[in-house]
């Protein structure tokens, strides 16, 4: 199947940067949220990427042109998903939520088009069994920050087709990407295994161990991991990973139990960058300790 148009529904931090890559990549670029105030956000972070990688010397001046040209908003998922052929939707973590956009999409999608759910956890098989066309429905995992992480996993439900993966997996070589395929399981590979890692380093934390730093610096400097979990945490969203944990203590056992120590964080509203303070302070615009 060929693509031509894809529509990203979410405006944030994950949308916008698959958005990016959608618009870089050669795609007419559908960027749909219902806050204007979150696509003008989006569209100032995708001028501003374009604009450093022009300065990197990794985008030439008429690439910026080209792909800002070829991006376009609207404010509901009714405008959006109309002409496209691939709709990858970036929402928050919640099944309801997105079951009741995959619902949106069935209806007002044109027929053949693609349904790709950005989930990091969540089972494909569920949103799509919502829809006349489970073989179209697909899982497009990307990494934050999507326009320098490589990695894009594709997840394969219990009825998404050959061509379907074929077509999902072309897109993702043409938006730069090193492509995974994943039969459907919760939390795919990296999840789960990152959500181990990370819920590990809080237990060491709790029991007072090392330090947070300590942690990090040991992680990256021994198991050659680019951050350490905590800076990894902090980038992602505290509550993010608690309701991976979650989803993957619900569905796999005991052993993804999330630590206490982690939970009382996400109450206390230590969220990571976002809010200004996770295991790490950034109130003052640098990192710090948290405590």
């Amino acid at each position: 199947m060929d693509v031509n148009t894809i529509a990203v529904l979410g405006a944030g931090t994950m949308g916008r940067g698959i958005a990016y890559v959608a618009a870089t990549g050669g795609y007419h670029t559908i960027l749909e949220d219902v806050s204007e105030q979150m696509l003008s956000s989006a569209l100032d972070f995708i001028r501003q990427t374009l604009g450093d990688g022009i300065a990197r010397g990794k985008v030439a001046p008429d690439q910026k042109e080209q792909a800002l040209a070829r991006l376009t908003t609207a404010r509901s998922v009714e405008d959006a998903c109309r002409e496209a052929d691939l709709v990858i939707e970036a929402v928050p973590e919640d099944m309801e939520l997105k079951i009741e956009i995959f619902t949106l999409l069935d209806k007002f999608a044109k027929p053949g088009s693609i349904f790709a759910s950005n989930t990091s956890a969540l089972s494909i098989t569920e949103m799509a069994a919502v829809t006349c066309r489970p073989e179209k429905c697909v899982g497009m995992h990307f990494f934050n920050p999507v326009p320098k992480m490589k990695l894009l996993e594709i997840v394969r439900a219990l009825e998404s087709s050959d061509d379907t993966l074929e077509t999902c997996r072309e897109v993702g070589r043409r938006m730069g990407k090193q492509v995974v395929v994943v039969r459907e399981s919760p939390g795919f590979i990296t999840s789960r295994i990152n959500a181990l890692i990370g819920n590990e380093a809080f237990h060491l934390l709790e029991e007072g161990v090392a330090s947070a730093e300590d942690i990090d610096t040991a992680l990256k400097l021994g198991l050659n991991h680019p951050m350490g979990p905590f800076e990894m945490v902090d980038l992602v969203g505290l509550d993010v990973r608690l309701s991976i944990l979650e989803y993957l203590h619900k569905t796999l056992g005991e052993k993804f139990r999330p630590c206490p120590l982690m939970v009382q964080y996400v109450k206390a509203g230590r969220l990571g960058r976002k809010s200004g303070r996770g295991v790490y302070d950034y109130s003052a615009g640098e990192k710090k300790s948290g405590d």
